[in-house]
């Protein structure tokens, strides 16, 4: 039985009989963080840990990504690449704009470079954008993950600087690294107020969905920016 593409570069792939998330390995016989690998047809796929992944969780909870083959993905909160690999095998004549904090971190991410050469790796804090704008171009799609109180106005001025007009925001809200005590259903609701209110990009929130119980007490999000 072949895999079923559930959207461009992400396929549900079956093994003995259970379904599994997964994308098309880029770097086939080779895995990232231990993933099982699976022959089907010919293709190698790569199964997609949700429980590891926000990106995963939101595919399924049946949110439509929207990266294609060809887009320009800025990824912000890389970490050493779980997820980044994904996108990856995703975005075959695109390329990942890979923006992590840690030194330490880092270190994992270039050596995931060493075999995809569709993804920049950059060390930077995404609080500041042009502090690598001289590196990264306009792009199709922002990827947020990042454990920060102000989540929000991080998305917003990286969108600013880099996303095309009636691009895609995609965005994982972590409730309890915006405040340790207010309810998460409140924390979300203000976030996605201040997304569609408070900042000088606009954008219209196309989607939105709680990610438990793959990640408990965050939200899933995607949005439009608004053509000016």
């Amino acid at each position: 039985m072949a895999a079923k593409e559930l959207s461009d570069g992400i396929f549900e792939v079956q093994k003995s009989g259970k379904r599994f998330l997964g994308t098309k390995n880029a770097v086939p016989g080779s895995t990232v963080y231990g993933e099982r690998l699976v022959e089907m047809e010919g293709d190698e796929y790569r199964i997609w840990d949700a429980r590891r992944s926000k990106l995963g969780a939101m595919v399924l909870k049946k949110m439509k990504i929207p990266i294609k083959s060809d887009s320009r993905v800025l990824y912000l909160g890389a970490a050493s690449g779980t997820t980044v690999s994904h996108v990856s095998d995703i975005v075959t004549d695109g390329l990942v704009y890979a923006v992590e904090f840690s030194p330490r971190t880092m270190r994992e991410l270039i050596q995931l470079c060493d075999t995809r050469s569709n993804i920049v790796p950059i060390l930077a804090d995404a609080n500041h954008p042009a502090s690598y704008a001289h590196i990264v171009e306009q792009v199709d799609v922002v990827f947020q993950d990042v454990a920060q109180p102000n989540q929000a106005q991080i998305a917003a001025v990286n969108c600013e600087q880099f996303l095309k007009d009636e691009g895609h925001l995609l965005l994982s809200i972590k409730a309890r690294s915006i405040d340790t005590v207010a309810s998460p259903a409140k924390i979300f609701k203000e976030e996605v107020k201040k997304l569609e209110k408070e900042f000088d990009t606009k954008f219209e929130v196309l989607k939105k969905h709680d990610l438990a119980p793959f990640h408990e007490d965050h939200l899933g999000l995607i949005a439009q920016k608004v053509s000016r």
